[in-house]
């Protein structure tokens, strides 16, 4: 299942400045906007697993998970 988020990129002066209107604390900051949409790319990919890894932890054992579409 892919899911899909809003980038908001501007330009600041020499700079790229962006973030990931869903998912709060992904934010970056380039040189150019190709390097900006990559560097959110991974960010936002290793923000997702850090937030699945921390629930789980957090589950400890004998939990169940379900997709929620909304």
């Amino acid at each position: 299942m892919n899911q899909t988020y809003t980038a908001v990129v501007k330009q600041d002066g020499e700079w790229w400045i962006g973030w990931i209107e869903e998912v709060p604390g992904v934010n970056c900051q380039e040189r150019t906007r190709d390097e900006l949409l990559k560097s959110l790319r991974v960010t936002l990919a290793e923000a997702l697993e850090m937030n699945r890894t921390d629930a789980k932890n957090a589950a400890g054992r004998d939990y169940e998970e379900f997709t929620i579409a909304v």
